[in-house]
């Protein structure tokens, strides 16, 4: 069994899933404020600590035509610095439609404060859970330090 996070990359907050590759199951985990970034990626090393994580999948958020926006960019560098705080194997999963699929799962459940807090961690789940049961890591881009993809094969850490 390998564990991994899902991470949902927002300005303000990000949320924090957790699954595995034999059951191919996600969990919403957690919500991290976003800033200071330092110690939201302390608490996402330590939370990949705790469940013994090897990796985590960042949520990229691309736009409709495939194409990278400021979003999508901003997700990617998180990922980079992500990557470079510690020793997780950092991969990149378009996250399309994932917050819609979160509101939807969370439609009438909670107050409206509740599920915006709550939506992150679901959103991250969801993101998980599509890269668990389409592939996972040999359908997933790496992600160096620097926030740029490595290539195929390449298991190197920085570019």
């Amino acid at each position: 069994m390998t564990r991994w996070l899902g991470i949902d990359h927002g300005t303000r907050r990000i949320g924090v899933a957790v699954g595995d590759t034999s059951g191919g199951i996600a969990t919403p985990l957690a919500v991290v404020p976003a800033a200071p970034i330092e110690q939201a990626l302390a608490e996402i090393l330590r939370l990949a600590e705790e469940y013994h994580a090897c990796g985590a999948v960042v949520g990229w958020p691309l736009n409709m035509d495939d194409s990278e926006g400021p979003q999508g960019k901003l997700a990617r560098t998180m990922a980079g610095q992500l990557r470079a705080a510690g020793t997780l194997d950092i991969r990149m999963w378009d996250e399309r439609l994932s917050s819609f699929q979160a509101d939807q799962a969370l439609a009438g459940q909670l107050t409206r404060k509740k599920r915006r807090q709550r939506q992150d961690a679901i959103a991250a789940a969801t993101i998980l859970q599509d890269f668990l049961s389409q592939g996972g890591v040999d359908s997933a881009p790496k992600v160096s330090e620097t926030g740029e993809f490595l290539p195929e094969g390449d298991e190197s850490t920085s570019s």
